[in-house]
């Protein structure tokens, strides 16, 4: 039987799904896949770390490595001891890639077209169905290794991405989660330049039994009137976005490459909200980016305070490899890991008084595994009655417990 074990993103565990398909064309067993991340340091110490564990409790097994850490620096794991064969980003999904021969490492250019023809009728062990609508991005933030590892930006064509939804629905899947690495650029690499609002609209209009649709993360200074009107007026459109901010300081975003400003974020945020009062955000901020001092860090609390961010990954700043922040004067490691432990005691009293605000009302739960779900909102909800996973239930919110809501199923 084979193994994919999956670091990091959605995407990532989306493309697992591919991974898994190739190894059963290729006829393979007993082959363990390990899917990289190379977002952070961290993240691949312990893609590393999981490597020699496999190998040190069975030496005989063949560990294929693959994703964006392989891309980024194939020889530094295929070096690894039990490591058969590494695979870059665009070898990993092809079957021909996992037959047994002499190439050890394959790693070729980001820049082919996006997967097209595969389609997926499950995903182990999720409720949610992640689909891959766009892949690579187009602009080069200092602190980010993903453009390198990805590629540019390409889009999934439309009829595809509405052919993967209507497998999904046909295996009992009503949420579909739109995942990729900068998806509010969609469709800028399609014919007639399709704009991801205009995408959503197709997909709803032609897929009618889909229930609810969520994105996996957004860029504020992307979105533009049409996908505005759908997250404020569609009501398939989950109330939950994920903000692309990784700071509340100017200059910072400025020294990060980044499009937008703290003003247009609470802007943004503020006039969502009032339009759509049941929407919550969640937002990815990296703390102690070079140069960052503790005023510049005081503008992403505020920030996220103003903005009221409730879901927030917060991370310290890693170095990686040939990015233009790696020049920059560093804030000593002990201090961004003070800053992130610092955002996440602030969040933890965000997230409480934001489900405290839910007490009494009910919610429409997409129940996941061990009867735990999600509302629309994305705030986290535990049944107390035996609920089928991939079910939609109503819930009256009758208490908090330990980072959940507990839901009564309403009849």
């Amino acid at each position: 039987m084979n193994e994919v074990v999956t670091f990091g993103c959605r995407l990532n565990f989306y493309e697992s799904e591919l991974i898994k398909e190739a190894l059963r064309k290729a006829g393979r067993k007993n082959v363990v896949v390990i899917h990289s991340c190379a977002v952070t340091n961290e993240a691949e110490r312990q893609v590393k770390q999981k490597i020699r564990k496999i190998y040190k409790n069975d030496p005989n097994k063949e560990i294929i490595v693959v994703g964006c850490a392989v891309q980024l620096d194939p020889e530094s794991y295929s070096n690894i001891p039990g490591v058969s064969k590494v695979l870059g980003n665009q070898d990993k999904l092809k079957a021909e890639n996992y037959l047994l021969n002499n190439d050890k490492i394959l790693v070729s250019n980001n820049q082919e077209s996006i997967s097209e023809s595969v389609l997926i009728n499950k995903l182990e062990d999720k409720s949610r169905a992640f689909i891959e609508v766009q892949n690579g991005c187009n602009h080069s933030c200092t602190f980010c290794s993903i453009t390198e590892a990805r590629g540019n930006n390409r889009s999934m064509p439309i009829s595809n991405i509405i052919e993967q939804i209507k497998v999904f629905i046909a295996n009992d899947y009503q949420e579909v989660v739109f995942t990729g690495v900068d998806i509010t650029d969609f469709g800028t690499d399609l014919f007639g330049k399709p704009s991801l609002g205009s995408m959503i609209r197709r997909v709803l209009k032609d897929v009618p039994e889909l229930k609810r649709l969520r994105l996996s993360s957004i860029d504020v200074a992307e979105v533009d009137d049409e996908l505005m009107d759908l997250i404020v007026n569609e009501p398939r459109f989950m109330p939950h976005l994920h903000l692309s901010l990784q700071s509340g300081n100017n200059l910072i975003l400025k020294r990060m490459k980044r499009r937008h400003s703290r003003e247009q974020v609470i802007e943004f945020c503020r006039k969502i909200k009032s339009l759509r009062p049941n929407i919550a955000f969640g937002a990815d901020i990296i703390a102690g980016f070079p140069t960052e001092t503790d005023e510049m860090f005081q503008d992403t609390v505020d920030l996220l305070k103003e903005a009221n961010i409730v879901y927030l990954h917060a991370f310290p700043y890693s170095k990686r490899k040939n990015t233009p922040a790696v020049r920059m004067p560093q804030v000593p490691e002990n201090v961004r890991k003070e800053r992130v432990k610092s955002l996440r005691e602030i969040n933890k009293e965000t997230m409480g008084n934001f489900y405290q605000s839910l007490m009494g009302t009910k919610q429409s739960v997409l129940v996941e595994q061990n009867n735990i779900g999600r509302a629309e909102n994305f705030a986290l909800v535990k049944l107390a009655s035996e609920v089928q996973a991939k079910s939609i239930v109503k819930t009256n919110v009758i208490g908090m417990e330990r980072g959940y809501l507990i839901g009564s199923v309403l009849p």
